[in-house]
């Protein structure tokens, strides 16, 4: 009697052992993993001091909110600098396309009245002269020197009524392209000089958590060296490293639940990259003990309102192969 209660608890022992066997066995669809996020570092690409920052660590921006300004002052002199040039530069070109100036041409006028009266004199002197030589009071000389005045007349007429027509007419063609090209080089400057201005303030590229700040106000910042560093929701995921036995039933898109300590409820989320190459394999030919050593990388993402809740670094457990 007494030997069969001894089997009878003996089995009872073993039923329990046994269920609680089966309850702590691991589930093989899950691994451990860890959160990552993939950080947004907004930098200047010019120098200066740090004049103002807008933000602190742990806030939250939406995009297009100030984050810090450097100190502004050279490009501000540049700008008002190539303002100048290019009002300079119109300026020239205006001049280039319009005739001389009202009195520069009276100017003229009244040379080429002067020069239409010389020859009118002169070519009545040669005449006069033609006269006197065939009568013998002159000689040929004195009519070759009437002559000589007179083409010398005719031709400065000739002279000042092309430099009237000029005068009237403006610049050259090449001379007004020339000033249309330096006025376009002159804007191309200026909207650079505007460009350097704007990149001394930046805003946020995108919506998300202030991770860091990486300078203080008055501290020198390097060109292109990052002053704020953006966490957005989207940029965050979890990797973890799944067996060799397990990556085949993994596809991308698949659902997936992500177990946070002290979080009741899971995060789903999705499969997003699943690495095409083996981790911590051993330099050997595979074989069936060593390929159990093999590990994937798998990440998965969420949607924004659900990544936001999850911290880089936070060590979660990962659920495959189920259907949401």
């Amino acid at each position: 009697m007494l030997t069969r209660r001894v089997l009878i608890w003996l089995g009872y022992g073993l039923a329990v052992l046994c269920g609680l066997m089966s309850c702590s066995r691991p589930d093989g669809n899950r691994v451990q993993g860890y959160v990552e996020g993939e950080f947004v570092y907004v930098a200047s690409p010019l120098a200066g001091a740090l004049e103002s920052l807008y933000v602190a660590r742990g806030e939250q921006v939406k995009v297009g909110d100030p984050l810090f300004a450097l100190d502004r002052q050279p490009e501000k002199d540049a700008v008002d600098e190539a303002e100048r040039r290019l009002a300079q530069a119109r300026s020239n070109l205006e001049d280039a396309k319009k005739p001389r100036r009202p009195t520069e041409i009276d100017s003229i006028e009244a040379q080429l009245g002067q020069a239409r009266a010389a020859f009118t004199f002169s070519d009545k002197e040669l005449a006069r002269q033609e006269q006197l030589v065939r009568t013998g009071a002159r000689t040929e000389q004195d009519l070759d020197r009437a002559r000589s005045q007179r083409e010398q007349d005719r031709k400065r007429v000739a002279q000042l009524e092309a430099d009237l027509a000029t005068a009237r007419l403006g610049s050259r063609v090449d001379q007004i392209d020339a000033a249309e090209a330096n006025v376009r080089a002159m804007e191309a400057a200026l909207a650079r000089a505007e460009w350097d201005l704007a990149q001394k303030r930046q805003t946020a590229p995108k919506a998300g958590l202030v991770f860091d700040t990486l300078y203080r106000e008055g501290e020198w910042v390097a060109a292109g060296r990052p002053v704020v560093v953006l966490l957005p929701p989207e940029n965050i995921k979890v990797r973890a490293f799944v067996p060799e036995t397990l990556v085949g039933k993994i596809h991308a898109g698949d659902p997936v639940r992500v177990i946070v300590d002290g979080v009741p409820e899971p995060f789903i989320g999705k499969v997003s990259f699943i690495s095409p190459r083996a981790e911590y394999t051993p330099p050997v030919i595979y074989s069936q003990e060593s390929r159990a050593k093999l590990v994937f990388m798998v990440e998965v993402r969420f949607d924004p309102k659900t990544a936001g809740n999850l911290h880089p670094g936070q060590p979660v457990d990962v659920q495959f192969g189920f259907k949401d």
